[in-house]
């Protein structure tokens, strides 16, 4: 059986989506700050995501739109949140 090209490269995005989903939650064990540990966290999670989302967009072409938006709306939400986590640790938690 003979897998299509396609598939090859639809499979290969869904294992690169789950490697970098592993690799951004094994930071979280070390001993670095919380804010690096997030952001490291959060990128890995984003490009995983992102990665899983076009290997799906391969397999399923008719949905095409909301695959789209979902990649849009990926990427504005973490960029966001990362601004957010940044804003809040600048603070220092002093209360006005």
């Amino acid at each position: 059986m003979a897998i299509s090209l396609i598939d090859f490269f639809s499979y290969a995005c869904l294992s690169l989506g789950i490697f970098f989903w592993l690799w951004g939650t094994f930071p979280l064990l070390g001993n670095r700050s919380v804010l690096f540990k997030l952001h490291g966290l959060s990128v890995a999670d984003t490009l995983g995501s992102m990665s899983m989302i076009v290997g799906l967009l391969l397999k399923i072409p008719s949905e095409w739109p909301l695959l789209l938006l979902a990649i849009i709306c990926l990427a504005i939400w973490n960029t966001m949140l990362g601004y957010v986590l940044a804003y809040c640790s600048s603070r220092g938690g002093d209360d006005e």
